[in-house]
């Protein structure tokens, strides 16, 4: 009997077979990072059951047939033996690339079709290059750990192979003519950066361990120099030329991250080239940091939302393999240092940074896929850290194993140097001249400086920002304005449906500008508006900042129907200025510190931040404390920023009650900024304007009302913006100064709690001022207001707050000696909790308040 084969289950053995080898592809790209040699310290044999043939049906008789690969690698049909060559050289070499967790197929084949491939080897100036660069970087530590034995200075020993990569991504922005790179990053490698790639002199940094700075030149308290930034003018190898900056940042860690897109967005609204995103922010981070600070996550998620988008970060994270002392197993729970990027879809290339010409692909790559998709990457540079954390420290007290290696480690110029000797690229003898010909060079910078020691420098320790405009200005419009602004808003627009319930809120809104009574939404509308007439930009960010919390804004109106949107405000003229307002991310740390960089890099705009209820302001406190209080003062950065914080006490409880008047007044001194709390909303008008127009450039912190917001009798009239200016102090202009005995000094909400009772009292001897302006402290306002009452006898300060909080202690200090009276304090009860959280026990208190005021 002939045996005849089964043709079909030939087919069928044949076609698994094939299907076999797409899984082993997409094996690979998929988890290729694994196996791949990224760790310099020490070369490990890796494996992983996904990337072993035979768990995909596959035999070593497999190696030498043929399968179609559906143009894999740019071919048709390859061996299995030349698919897995391919598939190891592009995945498990020196580089391991994440990337499949993109969803867009489009992107994912982008990047194949550039890591799948035979990679060009550098020229032979461009290796030479490569290694002047290196040669740069080395010398300039060693340079400094011979002079400077022990100073801190958080040096790039061990991960030297930054400086050329940042070198490359500088030079690939300059030739696709962008604008600028602004970047910033923490101490690790600062001083090399600002050295090597901005191009601070070598003279004004050694100035700087010497401790010969003129006083002349320093204004306020000053910074450590690892704290510092700078701006100047990358040069490429090519000769392309860009503006390069480095962000001034405080031993926050990861706190400039969003600092640095704002800054970045700034400019790129000042360039006003829209999607073509001219300014790349860089952002170099540790890899402790990157993994463990919850910043990191939130300037993430701002990269891809409308009112923060910047064209794309890259994210350079100079990984060394350990914290401050704390080894990888104990700072994070995720595989790598940067796996929270995974959430916006980045791509991560991780690079061994002991291959230079690999870091120099990556980086070329990475800045190409940001052109092309604007859209963030990341570059975990896995290095080390040859000392310890700072140069006094020995890190070998808690990572021996890893100090037992690094110190028989060649340095990355040593390896590379030998690479191209042993490849016959150069000569050892040109290598070495190069680095004696640098040593030389900083050896007499060195001798110029002690020579030299106070001659001043003129450069600066921050980027040059611009300055505010200066101009003769009014707070007050004219009625033209104001009738204006009210026409916009009820010009709907053809086809646009506005939702019922908002219609007549408009509609009100208009006529109240020309007849009044003007609410607090509307007067703030009011200076929005003018400021935007007068050639001003305005820029409003907060949670559900649009609409408002509170159902009091309304800047943007969403069609009912099909949920299009219409910004009356956007309407006013042709030569307006223009007017951005955002609903936030849930976000105050990265939401804020983004304001911050946005104010300090366009100063002529008023740029506004809104916290849902001013408590949540606490989840930004970093960003408060170390940039809005004393950058200025460390740095000489200015920043104008508005916080716009919603505060009062109407039984709320402990988290929709304050916004911690106490610890900014606690944290005020040499005018850094500006603490007001207006009671009306011509106050509040007026004194937004006068903090756009005027001369200071400084930030403002507004504690603004929620209950308060469409209280009758805090309402404004239309006379009262055409006319007057803001006032520190408002006094009392229904009181008759000879009766009055006692005076009752306020500040916000309480105010008309106060002003309701004494009515019902008809307590004449009584006059309410209020305190608009609580820093800097209004003195001589006050002293002025106060001796208009020639029979005074007694003043009685008044607040919501626990005695501990609000005003009331800064004031205590620093003001009520001053008065020509004694000032006793009225307040809720010492408390560690900002109120009560029992609504009926809050009225009971404030009763009691009220009583007490008039007793």
């Amino acid at each position: 009997v002939r045996w005849v084969p089964d043709v079909r289950v030939a087919h069928e053995g044949q076609i698994d077979k094939e299907a076999r080898v797409i899984e082993v592809i997409e094996a690979y790209r998929r988890n290729g990072h694994l196996m791949a040699d990224t760790d310099p310290l020490e070369f490990k044999v890796r494996s992983h059951p996904d990337l072993d043939i035979v768990r995909h049906g596959l035999s070593l008789w497999d190696l030498d047939r043929t399968f179609p690969v559906g143009g894999f690698a740019g071919e048709r049909t390859m061996p299995l033996r030349e698919i897995l060559g391919v598939l190891r050289n592009s995945y498990c070499r020196t580089v391991g690339v994440e990337y499949m967790h993109i969803t867009d197929p489009g992107e994912r084949r982008w990047l194949q079709q550039r890591i799948e491939v035979k990679h060009d080897q550098p020229t032979n100036e461009q290796q030479k290059y490569i290694l002047g660069r290196l040669n740069a970087a080395e010398a300039f530590e060693t340079f400094l750990q011979t002079k400077y034995v022990g100073q801190k200075r958080f040096s790039l020993e061990g991960g030297e192979t930054t400086i050329p990569l940042i070198d490359e991504i500088c030079e690939a922005a300059a030739e696709a003519g962008l604008d600028e790179v602004t970047m910033g990053m923490a101490h690790r490698g600062r001083l090399n950066v600002l050295a090597n790639i901005v191009g601070k002199s070598y003279s004004q940094i050694f100035r700087e361990f010497e401790g010969n700075i003129d006083p002349r030149t320093v204004q306020g308290s000053g910074d450590v120099k690892y704290h510092l930034g700078a701006e100047g003018e990358f040069v490429a190898g090519s000769g392309d030329t860009i503006k390069v900056s480095v962000a001034a940042n405080p031993s926050h860690l990861e706190a400039v991250d969003p600092v640095v897109e704002g800054i970045a967005r700034a400019k790129q609204d000042v360039l006003n080239r829209g999607a073509e995103y001219p300014v790349l922010p860089l952002l170099v981070h540790g890899d402790a940091a990157f993994a463990g600070q919850g910043v990191v996550a939130e300037t993430l998620n701002l990269s891809q939302l409308r009112g923060y988008r910047t064209g794309g970060t890259i994210h350079v994270v100079v990984n060394n393999q350990v914290g401050f002392t704390t080894s990888p197993t104990s700072s994070r729970s995720s595989l790598y240092a940067t796996d929270v990027a995974r959430m916006v879809q980045a791509p991560i290339f991780h690079v061994n940074g002991d291959d230079p010409e690999a870091c120099i692909r990556v980086a070329r790559l990475a800045f190409e896929y940001r052109q092309a998709f604007n859209t963030d990457v990341v570059i975990d540079l896995v290095c080390y850290r040859r000392r310890g954390h700072n140069e006094g420290d020995d890190p070998s007290y808690t990572q021996p194993l890893m100090y037992d290696l690094i110190e028989q480690k060649r340095s990355v110029r040593k390896l590379y140097t030998e690479s191209l000797v042993g490849r016959g690229d150069i000569t050892l003898e040109e290598a070495e001249q190069v680095l004696r010909d640098y040593q030389q060079q900083l050896e007499r910078v060195f001798k110029e400086v002690r020579d030299a020691a106070n001659i001043p420098s003129t450069w600066t320790t921050v980027p040059d920002y611009p300055a505010k405009r200066h101009e003769d200005f009014t707070t007050a419009i004219t009625p033209e304005a104001m009738k204006r602004i009210s026409d916009v808003h009820v010009n709907v627009p053809e086809g646009f449906t506005v939702h019922p319930k908002v219609l007549p809120q408009l509609q009100r809104r208009a006529a109240a500008i020309t007849d009044g009574p003007i609410d607090w939404g509307t007067g703030e509308i009011l200076a929005f508006g003018s400021l935007l007439m007068e050639g001003r930009p305005v820029r409003l960010a907060g949670q559900d900042t649009r609409r408002g919390t509170f159902v009091q804004r309304f800047a943007t109106i969403i069609d009912r129907h099909n949920a299009n949107e219409w910004t009356p405000l956007s309407t006013l003229s042709e030569e307006q200025a223009s007017f951005h307002a955002y609903d936030s991310l849930l976000s105050e740390y990265a939401a804020l510190g983004f304001e911050y960089g946005y104010s300090v890099a366009r100063p002529d705009a008023l740029v506004c931040w809104e916290a849902q209820f001013g408590d949540f302001v606490n989840g930004a406190q970093t960003v408060i404390d170390e940039f809005i209080t004393s950058s200025e003062q460390k740095w000489r950065q200015r920043s104008g920023v508005v916080l716009l914080l919603p505060h009062g006490y109407e039984g709320q409880g402990p988290d929709h009650s304050s916004a911690r008047i106490e610890r900014f007044l606690a944290m005020a001194a040499d005018e850094a900024f500006v603490v007001a709390q207006p009671s009306t909303p011509a106050s509040h008008f007026h004194l937004l304007r006068r903090h756009a127009l005027g001369d200071d450039h400084r930030p403002l912190i507004v504690f603004t009302p929620k209950s308060m917001l469409k209280r009758k009798d805090a309402a404004s009239q239309p006379a009262d913006f055409t006319q007057g200016s803001f006032q520190p102090v408002a006094g009392d202009t229904t009181a008759e100064p000879d009766k009055v005995r006692k005076v009752l000094l306020c500040s916000g909400r309480i105010t008309w709690d106060l002003v309701v009772q004494r009515a019902k009292r008809e307590a004449q001897d009584t006059a309410i001022v209020r305190v608009e302006r609580l820093y800097p402290r209004p003195i001589e306002e006050l002293k002025a207001e106060l001796g208009r009452y020639p029979n005074l006898d007694e003043i009685r300060w008044v607040q919501d707050e626990p005695g501990n909080m609000g005003p009331a202690p800064h004031f205590r200090l620093n003001v009520f000696p001053e008065l020509p009276v004694p000032v006793m304090v009225l307040a809720r009860p010492e408390s560690s909790s900002p109120s009560v959280g029992n609504h009926k026990r809050h009225v009971e208190e404030q009763a009691e308040l009220i009583d007490r005021a008039f007793a």
